[in-house]
Order: structure tokens, then sequence, then C-alpha cells
């Protein structure tokens, strides 16, 4: 593929993540939203493990992480072996906002998909494929502990 084409794949999966961004935020920065969705995919994590996932500084994830439960969005549990460490979970209160989120991101989707040809929507189709088939390479950790190790 050329490079222009390359760059216009990149642009546009940007653009589309921007724009889905800003369907619905429910008051939780883009920041904090990064982290809830790292509890979501991965399960409780430490704080250290948060910063892999996210390639963050450990001080910015314990700012962000502060935000959160103040909010009533995730919870500190001590770690057994290590009394430092704290791991994070979601409450179900962010689990409510995480499915209210995705929801009203979901519906402004699918009425633009809805505005397409038959010919449009398979080509979408067929474009979804083969971007999950790079975002699903291996090169990366399938887990921030993973990456850890």
């Amino acid at each position: 593929m050329p490079e222009s084409e390359v760059s216009r794949v990149r642009r546009t999966v940007m653009q589309m993540a921007r724009r889905l961004r800003q369907q619905a935020s429910a008051g939780v920065t883009p920041s904090q939203l990064a982290l809830l969705g790292s509890l979501e995919r991965w399960g409780p994590l430490t704080l250290g493990e948060l910063a892999i996932a996210e390639t963050i500084s450990a001080p910015a994830v314990s700012r962000t992480v502060k935000g959160l439960e103040e909010d009533g969005l995730v919870q500190r549990e001590a770690v057994e072996d290590d009394r430092r460490a704290a791991r994070v979970s979601l409450t179900s209160k962010a689990k409510r906002v995480l499915a209210g989120i995705r929801n009203q991101r979901n519906t402004w989707l699918a009425e633009r998909i809805s505005e397409l040809t038959p010919r449009q929507a398979a080509d979408l189709e067929r474009g979804i494929a083969a971007i999950e088939r790079i975002l699903n390479h291996r090169d990366e950790p399938s887990s921030p502990t993973e990456a850890n190790r």
C-alpha cells in the first residue's frame, strides 16, 4: 500500500476515534476513560500495571486513580504479598458509566452506518476485518502483566 494510503488509514482511524470520544463522556476525562477501559479489559490491576497498560508515568496513574476513586468509579485494595502496592478495580458505578458511554457511542455510529449504501456497508465490514487483524498483531503483549515480564 502506498505511503499516502497508509497515512489516509491512520488519519481516518484517528478521526473516527476522536468523533466517538466526542459523542459521550459522562463527565469522565479521556485519561480517566483510558484507565477505566484498561481495568474493564484486564480486570483489577496494580498501579504499576496500569502505568504499563497506558504507557504513562506512575505519578500520572496515581493522580488519575485518585480522581476516579473520589468519584466512586474505582476502588483500591492492598495486594496480599505487598502491602505497599494497591490493586485497583472498577466499581459497579464505573461499569454503569462505561455501559452508558458505549451505548451512546454505538447509537451514534449505528446511525451513521445506516446511511451507507449496501456496497459501502460491505466494504466497511471487510475494512473492519483488516483493521482487527492489524490490531491483533502479536508484537504487543496481551496484558500489562505480560509486558512486565
